[in-house]
């Protein structure tokens, strides 16, 4: 099935829309305050889920619309050396093995499971850090795969095996998503490794016959909307990464944006 752009368009446009209901700034007659939201959402599931509504609200801004517009931008150049991208890394055995931990490293147990699990364990020592931070894991978690899986089933996509739901990469968007979350709590050194192991498992896909550039560039993009959802409140200076078309290939580039760039 050839690829159609269209939906990444019609997502872009929807998430960028300053609807009244869905674009408040945050704390704004919400009864929660965007500080509030790691405590609330420490709070029990009712305060999950009430964190979680907030996250939703957070959606429509100028930076998921910069960020899915370069993103789907760059995924269109790319997409002319999709076959060849992935052909080539099929054939290269060495790179093969090297990048077989992407294949764990970026699924479900991994990235699901590990953010439950950090939810957890803040539960059950009583830590409102790892609270906080599993709470924005996980809710960034469940925005990115509710996101990336209704694009899957609306673009249907046939994966370079002959499978179906390519686009967009479900393994790249999850990776990013975790990485967006833990460059915000923790800072730029932080984020680099986080951002690199993502960037790693997005690469793997290719090898593993999964996926095409274009597929990850874009999961990249969504994976980096949904964790920057979850953790509005720690805006501040940060590391903006962004994939970028380059002859052959693509490439990530990482930036220091400034406070308060894309605010609401």
């Amino acid at each position: 099935m050839r690829w159609a752009p269209v939906p990444s368009v019609v997502l872009v446009t929807l998430l960028s829309l300053p609807l009244p209901a869905l674009a408040q700034e945050p704390g704004a007659d919400t009864g929660q305050s965007s500080s509030d939201t790691g405590q609330t959402s420490s709070q029990g599931v009712k305060g999950f889920f009430v964190a979680l509504g907030q996250d939703l609200k957070h959606l429509p801004s100028v930076e998921t619309a910069l960020t899915l517009g370069i993103g789907g931008g760059l995924a269109l150049a790319v997409s002319p050396a999709d076959k060849r991208l992935t052909r080539d890394a099929v054939r290269d055995e060495g790179l093969e093995e090297t990048l077989d931990p992407g294949q764990v490293l970026g699924g479900g147990w991994v990235q699901v499971g590990g953010a439950f699990g950090t939810l957890v364990i803040g539960h059950l020592t009583s830590s409102p850090r790892v609270q906080a931070v599993g709470s924005d894991l996980f809710r960034a978690q469940i925005i990115n795969a509710g996101i990336t899986q209704g694009l899957k089933h609306i673009v249907n996509r046939e994966r370079p095996d002959g499978s179906n739901y390519s686009f967009p990469s479900g393994h790249a968007s999850a990776s990013f998503a975790s990485a967006a979350v833990l460059e915000r709590h923790f800072g730029w050194k932080v984020g680099l490794i986080g951002y690199s192991a993502a960037a790693y498992v997005a690469v793997s896909r290719l090898s593993e016959n999964e996926h095409y550039a274009s597929d990850v560039i874009f999961g990249a993009a969504l994976g980096m909307v949904s964790g920057h959802s979850v953790t509005v409140e720690l805006r501040g200076n940060r590391f903006a990464v962004a994939p970028a078309a380059v002859p052959g290939g693509a490439v990530v580039n990482f930036t220091m944006v400034p406070r308060g760039f894309g605010a609401h």
